[in-house]
């Protein structure tokens, strides 16, 4: 099911001045200038699609995301890239592309095992030979979820131009994996503060590995940062490239 932050379409115009460009769309920008077709799951407002079109990028582009309320917006950015509406099972993929990146911690909106396994399937059936899957998750041991808290409120302007006051309040951590939170926007256009339920999976990088190579994909480079430092025990960041395992 899809996050009503996501579907709603007044919540979902807040998406771009809560997740502003920064380090990680960049590393991915700079992967599908490289790439002669790309997909982007969960590619939300389609700004890293747009991008890459504008930069010059002239292969196949295309975006993917359950939520109509984004694509709304990727279309009205960049209509010359292909939007999709649905998630990695919607289609039947064939080796179609040299690059499937998944941005903005989009990963650990897998939940359950069953839905992993099947993303993981279709990427790898998405994936040209010699094609890379690329992907940013928080790291668990940085506990990001214990700053989720009302005190810590983010403060942003609306499309409107009225201002938004948004925090988030964790419900439940269980075991550190599956952290289930409510994220509040007030103010804006709204006569009360409207309230979302989400949960995130967290999983280790060797986690992380286990469960692509289940799926046939080998894990080529582990980062801990968008600049491609090291993974240490105290990164903030999971960055992982895998590839089809042929």
């Amino acid at each position: 099911m899809v996050d009503r932050s996501f579907a709603d379409l007044s919540l979902a115009s807040l998406y771009d001045a809560l997740h502003p460009w920064g380090p990680g769309d960049e590393f991915c920008l700079g992967l599908a200038m490289s790439a002669g077709s790309v997909l982007d799951a969960g590619c939300g407002t389609g700004r890293l699609l747009a991008r890459a079109r504008a930069a010059g990028h002239r292969g196949r582009l295309t975006g993917l995301d359950p939520a109509a309320a984004l694509l709304v917006q990727a279309r009205r950015r960049e209509p010359g890239v292909e939007w999709v509406l649905g998630d990695l099972g919607s289609r039947a993929w064939g080796g179609e592309f040299e690059l499937v990146v998944m941005t903005g911690h989009t990963f650990q909106v897998l939940v359950g095992e069953d839905e992993l396994r099947q993303a993981l399937s279709s990427v790898r059936a998405a994936l040209a030979p010699g094609g890379r899957f690329v992907f940013g998750t928080r790291n668990p041991a940085a506990r990001a979820w214990s700053r989720w808290t009302p005190e810590h409120v983010r403060r942003v302007v609306g499309p409107d131009g009225r201002a938004v006051r948004v925090w988030r309040e964790v419900e439940g951590a269980a075991g550190g994996e599956r952290v289930t939170f409510t994220t509040t926007f007030a103010g804006g256009p709204w006569p009360r503060p409207q309230t979302c339920r989400s949960t995130r999976r967290f999983l280790a990088a060797d986690a992380l590995a286990r469960s692509l190579g289940r799926a046939g994909l080998r894990v080529t480079e582990q980062f801990g940062d968008w600049e491609r430092g090291p993974l240490r025990a105290d990164s903030h960041e999971i960055i992982t490239v895998a590839e089809s395992v042929r």
